[in-house]
């Protein structure tokens, strides 16, 4: 599975969620696919979607749609704190997708960790409940799954090398994608509470 067919796959599958992306190729490739006020790009912000994700987990209603984190192998192993952090505050409403290619995409390609750390296992010990996938049919699957448990939720799925070709650079400013962002949580936060 290449990494923007799993993103068009999430793009379909969170369009209610709030969704954290990684910074650079992930990011890009994302907006490539669905670009949604929903999306917060962290933009050189690279090791932090866990943080974020989490925090934004724990200050939203709990029986909002699950916020989304979209994370890559090199960023988490920029900042594996972020594990036991979220095992130890235990947001239920909060699933972190993991999308290893085992290389850092966006700067040569070069080698990660993660063929000798295994990150999965990781989230595990530190008290997330995980799946794995490595096919698109798989990704939904396990997402789904994901979707009725009520502990932070870890999705491992391993992905092809590479990016894809021809995508575009995100150049929106990240002080716009944070207030769209903002407007879309106010939003969903009162269509939710008028229901």
């Amino acid at each position: 599975m290449r990494r923007i067919e799993a993103l068009g796959v999430l793009a379909d599958l969170t369009s209610r969620h709030p969704v954290v992306a990684t910074c650079a190729a992930t990011s890009r490739e994302l907006a490539s696919v669905k670009d949604g006020d929903n999306h917060l790009y962290l933009l050189d912000a690279m090791g932090l979607v866990g943080s974020v994700a989490t925090g934004l987990a724990l200050s939203v209603n709990p029986s909002a749609p699950k916020v989304v984190g979209i994370e890559g192998d090199g960023s988490l192993l920029m900042n594996p704190n972020v594990l036991p952090t979220g095992g130890y505050l235990a947001p239920g409403n909060l699933i972190l997708v993991l999308l290893d290619n085992g290389v850092y995409g966006s700067t040569g390609a070069l080698p990660t960790y993660s063929s000798k750390v295994d990150l999965q296992r990781l989230a595990a010990a530190a008290g997330w409940t995980t799946r794995s996938a490595e096919t698109t049919e798989g990704l939904r699957a396990a997402f789904g799954e994901l979707l009725t448990v009520r502990e932070p939720a870890f999705l491992y799925a391993r992905i092809e090398e590479g990016n894809a070709p021809g995508t575009e650079k995100l150049l929106i400013d990240p002080v716009s994608i944070t207030g769209r962002f903002t407007r879309w949580l106010r939003e969903a936060h009162a269509a939710e509470v008028a229901a």
